[in-house]
């Protein structure tokens, strides 16, 4: 299949549903990055700065979970952003925070290059009789099995007995099940400009880390 220059740019976003875990280490492409569409709702306390918070399990299963532990890090790593702290041991904390996780399969449009003369036929030349005078392919989307990594964040305030607070939900699209290596990313969007605006949808990029 003939690729250009142009091909390859063409090649480095998915069309459809939600964003994308960008298929840059396939392609070639130059800025690899990872793109989240994030949804929040808050009614976020002032003055809260240095507040203690604890992490509660969203789930029953969650409790001795190793996969969960290490998404927990990831958590603690962004929520140092909006000047919450971990509570230790048994003291305290105002705020209770939880998460769950999930890799749900779903379906996007993938531009791709289709090049006539490979593929049956003579439409991509126009050469002495008339047109552009180059081999060149045309685009179409076709439809690709991806999978949507999502994360969504709750946090209570144990000062307003249990209310919640903020409620926030991230999801990356990619190609195949990546919680791994998605989910520092899916916790660093749900804290991206804490707490935002009540009920505000926004789509934030991240370069790539290899």
């Amino acid at each position: 299949m003939f690729q250009s220059r142009a091909g390859w740019a063409g090649l480095c976003r998915l069309v459809g549903v939600g964003a994308v875990l960008s298929a840059a280490l396939l392609t070639g492409c130059a800025t690899p990055t990872v793109q989240a569409r994030v949804t929040s709702f808050q009614q976020w306390p002032s003055d809260v700065v240095g507040a203690a918070y604890r992490f509660v399990d969203a789930k029953p299963e969650q409790a001795n979970n190793l996969e969960y532990q290490a998404y927990q890090d990831a958590m603690r790593a962004s929520i140092s952003s909006t000047g919450l702290v971990e509570a230790q041991g048994g003291s305290p904390a105002r705020f209770n925070v939880s998460f769950e996780y999930g890799s749900e399969q779903t379906q996007v449009m993938v531009r791709q290059a289709y090049d006539p003369y490979f593929y049956g036929g003579f439409g991509g030349f126009y050469g002495p009789w008339g047109g552009a005078g180059y081999w060149g392919p045309n685009w179409v989307d076709v439809p690709s099995v991806a999978y949507r990594n999502r994360l969504s964040v709750e946090i209570h305030d144990n000062a307003r007995k249990g209310a919640e607070v903020y409620r926030s939900t991230a999801y990356i699209v990619t190609g195949r099940e990546d919680l791994v290596r998605t989910m520092p990313y899916l916790t660093r969007a749900i804290f991206d400009n804490f707490p935002g605006n009540n009920g505000s949808e926004r789509e934030v990029e991240y370069p790539l880390n290899r």
